[in-house]
């Protein structure tokens, strides 16, 4: 199971479909980290995000995109 199934599932009605955007804070308990953790992740570029009206939204799949270039830099160094 995903990082995001698990943590957004129960964010989602049984029936309903997954979501596509999540706010931070979404975003970051499907992290395990903070709230300000995750802002300052978004402002370096680390964590995809994407402003809507005055609304900052994170794509469903971008935690789950930023563990795996976390993943890939730790097996590098």
């Amino acid at each position: 199971m995903s990082i995001a199934t698990v943590d957004i599932a129960p964010l989602a009605e049984a029936d309903a479909l997954a979501p596509v955007l999540l706010t931070v804070e979404e975003a970051a308990r499907c992290l395990r980290i903070g709230r300000t953790t995750c802002y300052a992740l978004i402002r370096t570029g680390e964590l995809e995000s994407l402003t809507i009206g005055g609304l900052r939204r994170v794509p469903a799949d971008a935690p789950a995109a930023y563990l795996a270039q976390r993943r890939a830099e730790q097996r590098a160094a």
